[in-house]
């Protein structure tokens, strides 16, 4: 729980750690500058260690430091002393983890969604069981490498693997907010100091190709062809496809307004401003929601449904007709997100624009387009979706479709 500190008089660094349950503080001859900061850093964590290790030795570290012989006397001998300058101000109590964890959690769920207030649930009920017993201010830097070593060791649920380094940095995420926001009220230097997110490793995307898409909407439960086909054919996301509402299809305009998202049954807003978009219409898109309109409309403001009439539980379609169909068909078992990124690749393999593509995506620039999907990138030199249009109107309906034009594509 040490810290790297500046005196105002001097500008010089000084040590501020703890030992024995007593505050510390050693001077350096060194001014605040980034290449002392990591010098002092390396010998803090060395102090750091070895206190955790109970091999630390006071004299060792600060021989002509006049707090050294307090430290020389067995622990129980120097209880009552307090090695700290005259003038620092006493360390203040701090509340046990567990309850300041849920002081936390009741300020911050107001900020969150559904789901994603389960998640952090979930992560804080393990935080506080490892951390719930101790002061949020005792919590020191080694308590938490040890915690992200401990983890690194874990099986993850149903796999033969470890836990991820994406998966680790996510059930850390709270702890380091927690820590954080403690430390800040309670005046403490915050142990997650310098202490990094483990590094990811870059995944590609896994889409589909145009032979795969015609195989699996030519397999497909007759019910769920012309949810898929939106799903291809558009790049929504699951949440924003389950939660269309026909009161957001627009078939004089061509265009599917993205408006609002299911996340766990419930309608909320979309996942960011810049996921509200227009999508434009491909003449399959229109066809399959003239259709759809027709099984749906009258019975439910969704334009997917199950019985109830209610928007369709992505799990429940992922599970008993999503992967079945994959397996059926001989094809790798890929997440249903894959219909966007295909939706995406097949853009890009028809020429069009970066700039239509992300607005079609909900991207607020093109930045992450050419990140990634930098390999499907061609020499693109269209922007108005026609070009898209044309390849899968001429490859996967059976005979040659009319393609119609909105007025921004005609008069392009």
């Amino acid at each position: 729980m040490g810290s790297i500190r500046r005196r105002t008089d001097n500008n010089l660094l000084f040590l501020d750690f703890r030992f024995r349950d007593i505050r510390c503080r050693e001077q350096t001859a060194l001014p605040d500058t980034p290449a002392n900061r990591k010098k002092v850093q390396k010998v803090l964590d060395r102090i750091e260690a070895d206190i955790a290790a109970g091999i630390f030795d006071y004299r060792k570290y600060f021989p002509a430091s006049k707090n050294a012989a307090r430290f020389d006397a067995p622990p129980a001998i120097s209880v009552a002393v307090t090695v700290t300058a005259p003038s620092a101000p006493p360390v203040a109590p701090t509340p046990l983890f567990k309850a300041f964890a849920e002081t936390w959690y009741l300020e911050k769920e107001v900020e969150w969604r559904k789901s994603h207030r389960i998640t952090i649930r979930r992560e804080l009920d393990s935080l506080i069981s490892r951390f719930g017993e101790k002061a949020v201010g005792q919590i020191a830097k080694a308590d938490v490498l040890a915690y992200r070593a401990e983890l690194g060791k874990v099986t993850a649920r149903g796999k033969e693997t470890k836990l991820s380094a994406a998966r680790i940095n996510k059930m850390l995420n709270p702890l380091r907010q927690i820590l954080n926001e403690a430390a800040d009220r309670f005046n403490f230097p915050t142990p997650y100091q310098n202490i990094k997110q483990l590094r990811i490793k870059r995944t590609d995307v896994d889409p589909f190709s145009l032979e795969e898409v015609k195989s699996i909407l030519a397999t497909v439960r007759p019910d769920f062809h012309d949810y898929f086909t939106v799903r291809f054919f558009t790049g929504m996301r699951t949440g924003e496809v389950d939660g269309l509402k026909w009161k957001y299809v627009d078939f004089e305009r061509r265009l599917i307004l993205v408006r609002e998202t299911v996340v766990l049954g419930d309608e909320e807003y979309t996942k960011t401003d810049g996921s509200q978009r227009d999508i434009q219409m491909s003449q399959l898109v229109f066809d399959a929601l003239k259709r759809q309109e027709e099984a749906t409309r009258k019975i439910s403001e969704f334009v997917f449904c199950n019985r109830l009439n209610k928007p369709l539980d992505h799990k429940n379609v992922t599970n008993r007709v999503w992967y079945p169909l994959l397996r059926h068909l001989g094809l790798k078992k890929r997440r249903p997100y894959q219909c966007r990124h295909t939706a995406a690749t097949l853009w890009l393999a028809a020429g069009e624009a970066p700039e239509w593509i992300a607005r079609q995506l909900g991207h607020t620039t093109t930045e992450m387009l050419f990140r990634v999907y930098s390999r499907y990138v061609p020499n693109l030199t269209r922007r108005d979706g026609s070009a898209f249009e044309r390849l899968i109107t001429q490859s996967i309906a059976d005979q040659p479709l009319p393609v119609q034009h909105t007025k921004e594509s005609s008069n392009v």
